[in-house]
């Protein structure tokens, strides 16, 4: 048995790239930052790790990114870890990785999104669940958020 699922929520980086194919499909990317706030043991200083992910989005997902999804946004992303490489221009093999959504949720504040924003997950056709997509862990009564907020204050 394999399991390949990726549960990620963050902030877009920057707004997607939507590309529009010849058989009318459409693809968007975009990246996603997610931030890990502890704090140092030793020091008591709280320390933040950032971590970039590609987020690539297949036809009504990419409609979505392309409507709603902007600089900036907090989304919930459900997907898949690909690698692929390929032969560059001048002969050099490049790599990356990247997550093949399955589902995306925008979060965040009501004022945050474009009037008309769905509210519930939204799921690639090939691959939706049974059921509405899972609320993330986040919910848990013994997390801890170190920016202010309380978990009632979450808005998921």
């Amino acid at each position: 048995m394999a399991l390949n699922k990726v549960l990620l929520i963050g902030n877009v980086g920057k707004d997607p790239d939507v590309r529009h194919l010849e058989g009318g499909a459409s693809v968007a990317t975009f990246t996603l930052a997610t931030t890990e706030r502890f704090k140092e043991r030793a020091s008591g200083e709280t320390r933040e790790v950032t971590e970039w992910h590609n987020i690539v989005a297949w036809r009504g997902l990419a409609d979505l990114a392309e409507n709603y999804i902007r600089k900036g946004t907090q989304i919930y992303v459900e997907g898949r870890i690909r690698s692929r490489s390929w032969d560059d221009q001048n002969g050099q093999k490049r790599y990356t990785t990247e997550i093949l959504a399955d589902a995306i949720q925008l979060l965040g504040k009501k004022g945050d999104s474009p009037a008309g924003a769905p509210s519930e997950p939204v799921a690639a056709p090939a691959y939706a669940p049974a059921k509405p997509a899972a609320q993330p862990a986040a919910q848990s009564a013994d997390l801890e958020i170190l920016d202010g907020e309380s978990a009632d204050d979450l808005p998921f």
